[in-house]
């Protein structure tokens, strides 16, 4: 559904119009399976728009039958997206480690390689997708990295999660700063 929402601020004494600006912007019902990322991405804008314009508290928590307003980014929002990802380049967010209770598989022994660099843009990248809870969930996205299900095999213990994580980037990006600037690009990995 297109909105048309016309600003006009009129001269006190003349009653001319001082200044208008027209902004176009959808309204999105939120589905199962949907992220402010995927949103994002499908109407070519940037999650800090989607954001600001809603005024989300947390861009990872959406929900189903939820209505947002969606428009175009501005230049704005664009560089505030660019540089919160050279920040965080620069300092790696701590991320929670709350866990779901449920489908885990305490035999998973697993752990990553990823150092210095990589493990920044690998915590950046968990810190945007969920958080960095395990437990997340949004649809048929599951973790900390928002893995599909179908990724995870119907193991969602964190082991397996940063296993395949790791498995999923190497095989798509060749690298987790690659995977961040893909990311910064589209608004998902």
């Amino acid at each position: 559904m297109k909105k048309t929402a016309v600003i006009a601020s009129a001269a006190a004494l003349t009653g001319v119009f001082a200044s208008a600006a027209v902004a176009n912007a959808d309204t999105v019902t939120v589905k199962s399976g949907d992220t402010v990322s995927k949103l994002a991405k499908d109407y070519n804008t940037t999650v800090d728009a989607i954001v600001n314009t809603n005024k989300l508290s947390n861009a990872n928590l959406i929900f189903v039958g939820q209505k947002l307003e969606i428009g175009e980014a501005t230049q704005a929002d664009n560089n505030q997206q660019a540089a919160q990802g050279q920040q965080s380049q620069q300092v790696a967010p701590t991320a929670s480690s709350q866990q779901a209770t449920t489908n885990y598989n305490t035999n998973s022994n697993y752990t990553s390689s990823v150092s210095g660099n990589e493990q920044a843009a690998k915590e950046w990248i968990a810190a945007r997708e969920s958080g960095g809870n395990y437990g997340a969930r949004n649809g048929q996205y599951i973790g900390r990295y928002q893995l599909s299900a179908s990724y995870l095999g119907g193991d969602y213990s964190p082991a397996n999660q940063e296993r395949v994580a790791d498995q999923y980037v190497a095989s798509r990006y060749g690298s987790w700063s690659a995977a961040q600037s893909h990311w910064l690009s589209n608004g998902w990995y």
